[in-house]
């Protein structure tokens, strides 16, 4: 049987990002936090902080922020890195990224471990 990493991630390209998967992606707060967090330590793993949540609600948020083309992921043996794509969703959707970034408590506060 091959390693659930043996598949490519899902990560759409720039012009195929669509605005109200990004936006159902924002809908929630733990995502919007896993986005400030990205922005302020970018290529940081998904494991380094505790959201609030379970392990596996964790993995999911990654994988709906992934999957609408909001964050870059790289796999690194077991462990997956981070990014924002901060300037295709600007190209994409000038000004939303801003937003969000700078929306203070709208989210559940972070724990670093």
């Amino acid at each position: 049987m091959a390693s659930r990493l043996a598949r490519p991630l899902t990560i759409p390209n720039e012009e195929e990002i669509d605005l109200y998967e990004v936006m159902s992606a924002l809908t929630d707060p733990v995502r919007r936090a896993l986005v400030r967090h990205i922005a302020a330590t970018p290529g940081g793993p998904c494991s380094t902080s505790d959201f609030g949540v379970s392990k596996s609600t964790l993995t999911r948020h990654w994988r709906v922020l992934r999957e609408a083309g909001l964050i870059r992921q790289e796999v690194h043996g077991t462990r997956h890195r981070n990014w924002l794509r901060r300037e295709e969703i600007d190209r994409r959707f000038p000004g939303l990224l801003a937003l969000v970034l700078d929306q203070p408590g709208s989210g559940p506060e972070v724990a670093d471990r």
